[in-house]
């Protein structure tokens, strides 16, 4: 059986060639050592996989301000949350 463990240095070469999966492997690694900084990096590249994990850690926090930004980055879908909390949401 061939060796599927892929280090970080490797997974960054493949991302860094265009490979949406490296980016996605990248991304969960991210999510796996709370790597925020990281995963906001990898939004920053394009990776919709870090932009999903990034809305799901915001919309759990309710963190408009941080939904907002993900959206700004290209992540259509936190837009969609971003305006679902403010709908359910009332301010005092």
């Amino acid at each position: 059986m061939a060796n599927t463990n892929i280090d970080r240095e490797t997974l960054r070469e493949l991302a860094d060639e265009g490979n949406e999966t490296a980016l996605d492997q990248l991304a969960d690694l991210a999510e796996a050592t709370e790597g925020v900084e990281e995963l906001s990096e990898l939004l920053d590249e394009g990776s919709t996989r870090a932009g999903f994990l990034l809305t799901r850690r915001a919309v759990a926090a309710g963190d408009l301000r941080a939904l907002r930004r993900i959206a700004d980055a290209g992540y259509e879908e936190a837009g969609d949350e971003l305006n679902r909390l403010l709908k359910t949401t009332r301010a005092d």
